[in-house]
């Protein structure tokens, strides 16, 4: 459930995303989600990599600014009121969000990835709240 994010930042030029995908794919490292915030003069690129550790050497060694953080993920059933329900325990367990991104799986999962302000008070909230989240024996872990 808890998992390592790669931060990269990146300048707002033509072909710095490519860059990114270009040597993670080099290296052999597969990219299961990603997303990009951007200001007018640099973006931040957050990814669930296969190898964070390995994505973060590679792109320190091509000069880009890297970091890890914890980020929870959630698998949950893919159907409308998921998102919504997903939201409703973690604010009735008093968790603050600073940022969430999703992808889907298949026609009947998907996974989200929560970054909040306090990591383990998420994860004992989600952990006791799966059944609320995930059709009856479902598969809870990525």
């Amino acid at each position: 459930m808890k998992a390592k994010q790669v931060s990269v930042f990146l300048e707002n030029k033509s072909g710095r995303l490519n860059e990114v995908a270009q040597i993670l794919g080099e290296a052999g490292i597969n990219i299961s989600a990603f997303t990009v915030a951007d200001t007018s003069d640099f973006g931040v690129l957050r990814l669930i990599v296969s190898d964070p550790e390995k994505a973060c050497d590679v792109l320190k060694e091509n000069h880009f600014s890297v970091r890890t953080t914890d980020v929870v993920l959630v698998k949950s059933a893919n159907r409308p009121g998921a998102l919504s329900r997903l939201l409703q325990i973690l604010n009735n367990g008093g968790v603050f969000i600073e940022y969430l991104y999703a992808f889907s799986m298949n026609d009947d999962k998907a996974v989200f990835v929560i970054r909040p302000t306090n990591l383990e008070k998420c994860i004992s909230i989600l952990e006791n709240q799966k059944d609320e989240l995930l059709e009856t024996g479902s598969d809870y872990q990525m």
